[in-house]
């Protein structure tokens, strides 16, 4: 990556330009690639002040930098800060929904000289091929892009003869970016989240297992602008606070995508038994979903979320028939997203790899879904059924009086320098 360059030796001026000596390298930033967020037409101005407040607020406890925007593009500039820091700035933007690359690019001036100076020093310690891609955003410079991108490449081709040249498919593509005040030179990039930008969708309330698909379902829901907060059911006081630890893990870990996270968690346990006293039988599971439902709905009330979001996935267990994903639906008027309902149980486990919350899921725990349960679970609950137990158990009151009793919690993936901050 650019970041293994040489350290700049930067004069960073009063009026924003960057002087860079004959040793430096120029000034290194984060640049940002963005993708749906230009799409948008009129709307787009709301869109991208949702995601510079985002990119700011993942940047809590880091140096403070300065942002610049152009149609599709964000600058991050740290003029006073170190390399690593930089790095790491660009490591946060990486998490920040709606941004699509991430690159570490050295700035320089509008300098044919200066620009392939950076150039060849970038690609000193490369080996293999390599292929020069430029591109104007200012018209104005004397050079097309073509023009540009072949003055570059023969000058590195000639500084570092040991490296080949491949067009179509180079192991290195030097990047260089002409900007209406600057060139921005690069080499490998990050890819980041896509999507939209966490809030900009509304909020929901993820019911959050200890298991492999709810963190997942969330992740996707959050990478469509929904800014959401966390409700887990634990099977205390009958379990352990395993469950909890785990949510909490969890919660924690998918922070880095939206920051400012809210875990809530209710003690199920008496509330599972209640149903299985009242005679559910076969329709256990279906009716303590029924209620985690009704409570969750309850708690959106109060936190203005106007969805709900589970990990079901069609047919994955026995519990998720289109039978019973009806009767679920029928338990709530909010609606119930399900992002993973067309996915397989690999797809999803490849995805949790990816976001990381595989291994923790994978922790060993004694989840409140499989304490009490039946021996056979009914596949096609009868929605008339299940309202009948809910009569038994005055589910409405129920709900209202688990929702109000929850407890609060704030897991967050920066620590406690960017609860600060």
């Amino acid at each position: 990556m650019s970041a293994s360059l040489d350290s700049p030796v930067v004069d960073a001026r009063a009026d924003g330009a960057t002087r860079t000596s004959a040793q430096g390298l120029g000034e290194l930033c984060v640049l940002m690639k963005l993708g749906e967020v230009v799409l948008k037409g009129s709307n787009r101005p709301l869109f991208e002040r949702r995601l510079q407040n985002n990119i700011r607020a993942a940047a809590k406890g880091l140096p403070e930098f300065r942002l610049s925007q152009r149609r599709g593009v964000i600058m991050l500039r740290m003029p006073d800060a170190s390399d690593l820091e930089v790095a790491q700035l660009a490591e946060r933007m990486r998490n920040v929904m709606g941004i699509v690359w991430v690159h570490l690019v050295r700035r320089v001036p509008k300098d044919l000289d200066a620009v392939v100076d950076v150039a060849v020093r970038s690609m000193a310690d490369r080996s293999g091929s390599f292929a020069v891609r430029a591109r104007r955003r200012d018209k104005r410079f004397p050079l097309t892009s073509s023009e540009l991108a072949a003055h570059v490449g023969g000058a590195v081709k000639q500084a570092h003869p040991h490296l080949t040249v491949n067009l179509k498919q180079p192991d290195h593509a030097l990047q260089i970016e002409v900007d209406k005040d600057e060139v921005f030179v690069f080499t490998d990039g990050m890819p980041g989240q896509g999507g939209l930008p966490v809030g900009m969708s509304g909020r929901g309330l993820v019911l959050m297992s200890g298991g492999i698909d709810s963190p997942v379902a969330a992740y996707r829901m959050m990478r469509r602008g929904l800014k959401v907060d966390f409700l887990h059911f634990s099977g205390m006081p009958f379990t352990g606070p395993e469950s909890i630890y785990k949510a909490y893990s969890l919660v924690r870990q998918l922070d880095r995508f939206q920051c400012g996270s809210r875990l809530y968690v209710v003690p199920f346990g008496k509330a599972q038994q209640q149903i299985r006293n009242s005679g559910a039988e076969r329709l256990q599971i279906v009716a303590q979903r029924r209620l985690m439902l009704k409570t969750a709905e309850a708690l959106a009330d109060r936190l203005r979320a106007t969805a709900l979001i589970t990990g079901d996935a069609l047919g994955q267990v026995s519990s998720q028939t289109l039978a019973n994903i009806t009767a679920l639906d029928d338990a709530v008027d909010l609606p119930i997203l399900r992002p993973l309902i067309g996915m397989d149980k690999t797809e999803i486990m490849e995805q949790a790899r990816a976001i990381g919350t595989l291994a923790i899921s994978e922790l060993p725990d004694e989840d409140c879904c499989t304490m009490l349960t039946p021996r056979q679970v009914e596949t096609a609950a009868k929605i008339a059924d299940l309202r009948q137990i809910e009569r038994r158990l005055d589910a409405e009151e129920l709900a209202e009086h688990l929702a109000a009793n929850v407890q609060l919690h704030r897991p967050s993936f920066f620590g406690e320098q960017a609860d600060a901050a």
